[in-house]
Parts: structure tokens; sequence; C-alpha cells
């Protein structure tokens, strides 16, 4: 099953200022804004580790977070991957350092 989505991380009022980020396969995934991209296959389960944005050491644990893993038509699982409960609500995520995106990232965002 495929479905279209266009990412926008311009942060939702009242939520944490965690940035998102998954793990996938021993890589680290971010979240990357206005990318165009088609969900493909399920293809595992990523884990969102915990915000820990306070700093404070008498909160309560939380625990990681799992979503859904998608492959993204066009582009490896190695590169990117999309995540969510489902394939319309799946955000785009990149594994990558720097702050350079992998070239198969930026033809999806449009630029060359």
């Amino acid at each position: 099953m495929s479905a279209v989505a266009c990412t926008d991380s311009s942060s939702a009022e009242g939520e944490g200022s965690c940035a998102i980020r998954f793990t996938y396969q021993g890589r680290t995934y971010k979240d990357v804004a206005n990318v165009d991209f088609t969900v493909g296959q399920e293809v595992g389960t990523a884990t969102q580790p915990p915000c820990d944005d306070t700093g404070g050491q008498d909160e309560g644990e939380e625990s990681p977070i799992k979503e859904i893993a998608y492959s993204v038509e066009g582009v490896s699982p190695k590169v990117a991957i999309a995540v969510g409960a489902t394939p319309e609500e799946a955000k785009f995520v990149a594994s990558y350092s720097g702050n350079e995106l992998p070239p198969e990232v930026q033809k999806l965002i449009g630029g060359s």
C-alpha cells in the first residue's frame, strides 16, 4: 500500500522542544521538513528515545516510543524511512550526520 505524504516539522504549538529522532537497524534518523515522499511497504519497527528536554532527575522514567517503520519509494531504508501508526500518518526521517542531507533526500525536496 502506498500513500503520499509531505512532512513539515514546523513544530506544533504546545509540543516539547525535543527533536524528532528515531533509531532503526542501528542507525539514527532525524526529522526532515518539506519532503514530498511516497510511503512504501512496512519494514519493521523504529524506536523514538524518551525526550529529556528538562534535565529533571526527579521525573518518572519515560519509555521509548515504538512506531511502524515504512520504506520510502526510491530511497534506501539506510538513507530514509517513514515512521507512524499508519502510512497516512507517517513522518519522513533521514539518517545523516552534520547539516548536509543525502543526495537522495535533496532530490525529494527539489534540490540537486
